[in-house]
């Protein structure tokens, strides 16, 4: 493809055409909901292919390739669409067929179970440790040519991209060249990364002298070496099976203790495997597809003369090794007639798993599953596709042209109608992910931050953008979460014990005030979600709320007239109000129309409410004790201050003294109220 022609196109669901960059593809009529469409890269108004007034909704997300353990990237990725979900479905009141596959079978999974057998098993074996420290050595070496070589073929595109940008003369061939150099700085970045810590792991094992310190520096490398020298070796299919099945329910585990909804409809790649075969077929029968020594590639030449588009999300990627490395491992082969082709079904090789096929024994290509799955399920036209930015290409660009080719004869030209990608998560400048070994595992993440926290984490920051896992980000959290609670306390305090119907009075100003406030929020919200479901800007509103509550809450406070005191059922509302929002976002588990975290609002259950009266009593002991041996009265403020500042402290109740001399109670995290050094 000419980087010159490239054109970005998008048919809206009522059949218009849009081209990338014209004013028009924003239009929409008042009160839409607009999306940012990774089709055009534009906010572009949101239609059901069922028609503008439906509510139906089909949505394929790609799940996980069960390899290894998920991390923060993954939270990133499934926790904010799963606020998306929730925001459609909770607020919008759209019914959504969310459908979400399990990748059990590929490359990468192959490749870490084996590896993963072959290094217990060379653990098992009879080694010196300078026997394992040799090995180990020719391993790190061996990846660190492999990488430099790796490094060395993107610094070469970019100065290529540079010299074409240079003497480009469309301004249009010069974005595109940008948009290419742009990718290819952040690819370098990320190789030259990996590079580093070869060469930091070549260092510590040079000092390195026991086994098990040279396999905590290098049995990555060891393991790879191992799977280079033996992988044709192992043939047990359980190897790989078990493997998968171990992470995906780690996987599953995770997404429950983040508090994702779960799918609908979960589709594994191993249980879908004729289904997959034949689509393969089709398209081979369709000429998009051709068979090579037993394997089959998907014609990319062949799909554009069809009168299709090949690489619609990522059209400055298309040919760059460079830019489908991370996706693509068998880019390069002698048996595709073109570079751009990719493997619909992959010939079986010494140790790794098979299935019958008409081309003989092999497997799918890592693409062809999401798109024969989802077909299954949803058929010829999709509402939402998502996944993470990263997945953009090769493997969206490959699902579209796979289902484009396969329904060619329906005349379908537009699988799906609106793709959503998730921004990365960065850590030090850098996209999180488990090739650069910098990520934190959700579980460990959890051992520092509630579920709610991390999805407040989410919830502040715009969902098609990169966001910095940092210190700011983290800190902004919990301020955030700080002030709601603080809230959702002032708001307990003040309608306890109040009769909402005898306590109601005429409305003065600060009432009016506060109810217009509410309204006007409410309107803001709305446009807010409407504009690109930006929950960020939501959760800045919710704060303009909170901070006008509480200056009400104040103000009747510090007011001498007895005959205006604050309006429960007013506070009611608007806490009610903020609670749904909360609730819509996943942010609080009870019901809307119980206002509060759930955690912080009574409710405390059994075991708690022992612990309460067990420090009464203790506490009614300690006075009495006191009273009997008349003892100063200063034992008894000690006993006083004893309750407050550790007994209560340690059951999630914060007791402040209030100067009139009488005390109020609110319930939070015992770590909140008196953090340990």
């Amino acid at each position: 493809m000419s980087k010159a022609s490239i054109v970005r196109e998008w048919t809206r669901p009522d059949g218009s055409k849009c081209v990338g960059g014209s004013e028009d593809n924003a239009k929409a009529p008042p009160g839409s909901l607009m999306l940012y469409n990774s089709l055009l890269d534009e906010k572009v108004p949101f239609v059901p292919a069922s028609g503008p007034g439906s509510k139906s909704l089909s949505w394929y997300t790609c799940g996980p390739t069960v390899y290894d353990v998920s991390h923060m990237g993954h939270a990133r990725n499934y926790v904010t669409f799963d606020v998306i979900r929730r925001v459609l479905e909770d607020y919008f009141g759209y019914n959504i067929l969310y459908v979400m596959n399990v990748t059990d079978v590929d490359d990468k999974i192959i490749l870490r179970a084996r590896r993963n057998y072959l290094l217990a098993k060379y653990k098992e074996g009879k080694h010196t440790d300078a026997e394992v420290k040799a090995f180990a050595e020719k391993a790190v070496q061996n990846s660190f040519a492999k990488q430099r070589a790796k490094l060395a073929e993107a610094d070469e595109a970019a100065a290529t991209y540079k010299k074409e940008e240079h003497e480009a003369a469309a301004t249009y061939k010069k974005g595109v060249l940008q948009r290419q150099l742009n990718e290819l700085e952040g690819v370098i970045k990320n190789e030259a990364h990996k590079l580093i810590q070869i060469q930091t792991a070549l260092s510590v094992l040079g000092q390195a002298g026991d086994s098990a310190t040279i396999y905590a520096v290098a049995s990555d490398f060891v393991a790879e070496e191992l799977d280079r020298e033996q992988g044709n070796s192992v043939t047990d299919a359980s190897i790989f099976r078990a493997h998968a099945a171990k992470y995906e329910a780690e996987f599953t585990q995770d997404m429950d203790s983040l508090g994702v909804r779960r799918p609908d409809v979960l589709t594994r790649v191993s249980e879908y495997m004729d289904e997959i075969v034949d689509y393969v077929k089709k398209i081979v029968d369709n000429g998009m597809a051709y068979e090579s020594n037993g394997s089959v590639y998907f014609d990319t030449t062949n799909f554009r003369a069809c009168g299709h588009t090949y690489g619609k999300l990522k059209p400055w990627a298309v040919g760059s090794s460079a830019l489908a490395a991370e996706g693509e491992s068998n880019f390069e082969t002698s048996e595709k007639r073109s570079n751009t082709d990719f493997a619909l079904w992959k010939a079986s090789k010494p140790g790794e798993p098979f299935w019958e096929s008409p081309w003989g024994q092999g497997r799918p290509g890592w693409h062809i599953e999401c798109s024969a799955m989802a077909s299954t399920l949803i058929g010829s036209r999709m509402d939402i596709h998502t996944g993470g930015d990263d997945l953009r290409f090769p493997h969206h660009d490959n699902e579209l042209a796979q289902a484009e080719a396969y329904y060619h004869n329906e005349g379908c030209h537009q699988w799906v109608n609106y793709f959503l990608h998730s921004g990365h998560l960065e850590i030090e400048g850098l996209k999180m992910s488990k090739s650069l070994k910098n990520f934190i595992t959700i579980r460990e993440a959890l051992k520092s931050f509630s579920a709610r926290q991390l999805r407040l984490l989410f919830v502040l920051q715009s969902w098609n953008k990169s966001m910095v896992y940092g210190e700011a980000s983290r800190a902004e959290m919990k301020a955030r979460e700080a002030q709601l609670k603080n809230f959702f306390q002032n708001i307990e305090v003040a309608v306890r014990g109040v009769d909402e119907i005898t306590s109601c009075a005429k409305w003065q100003t600060e009432e009016r005030d506060l109810s217009q406030k509410l309204q006007a929020v409410q309107n803001k919200v709305h446009e807010h979600l409407l504009d690109n479901l930006n929950t960020a800007a939501v959760m800045d509103t919710l704060s303009e709320l909170i901070k006008s509550t509480n200056i009400y809450l104040s103000k009747k406070r510090e007011s001498a007239s007895a005959a205006a005191p604050a309006q429960p059922l007013l506070l009611r509302k608007v806490s009610t109000y903020v609670t749904r929002m909360l609730s819509i976002f996943g942010i609080v588990d009870a019901s809307w129309d119980k206002p509060g975290f759930a955690d912080a609002a009574g409710g405390a259950g059994d075991a708690k409410g022992a612990g309460y009266l067990d420090a009464f009593a203790a506490f009614r002991d300690d006075v009495r004790s006191l009273a009997r041996t008349k003892a100063d009265p200063k034992e008894t403020m000690t006993a006083c201050d004893r309750v407050r500042d550790v007994t209560l402290v340690e059951l999630g109740v914060r007791l402040e003294d209030r100067p009139d001399g009488k005390a109020i109670w609110k319930l939070d995290d015992p770590v909140v109220i008196n953090p340990k050094p």
